[in-house]
């Protein structure tokens, strides 16, 4: 591997991460506000809509899932060492 492409691989995955991960909190977060309605500026009030909150929760499961994933995957040889078993089987060396 020359170092160039090991510098791209670093900075994708640091752009998927960096980037993407907290974009997608934010979808998230304007899904369940969009989804628990609200009363507008003029007085109309809106519905709520469970959809929208579903998503936005989805969407929050989602990003905690990458990140206790992505701590197990840092701490992997930690934990081996000392409990014996591999967290994250399911990602290959």
């Amino acid at each position: 591997m020359t170092y160039l492409e090991a510098i791209l691989k670093v900075l994708a995955v640091g752009l998927i991460l960096g980037a993407g991960l907290p974009a997608v909190f934010a979808i998230g977060l304007v899904a369940f506000s969009k989804g628990s309605g609200g009363v507008g500026n003029d007085g109309t009030t809106t519905a709520p809509n469970p959809a929208l909150k579903v998503a936005g929760l989805l969407l929050f499961t989602l990003v905690a899932a990458v990140i206790v994933i992505a701590i197990l995957y840092i701490t992997k040889g930690t934990i081996q060492h000392h409990f014996g078993f591999n967290p994250v089987p399911f990602i290959p060396k």
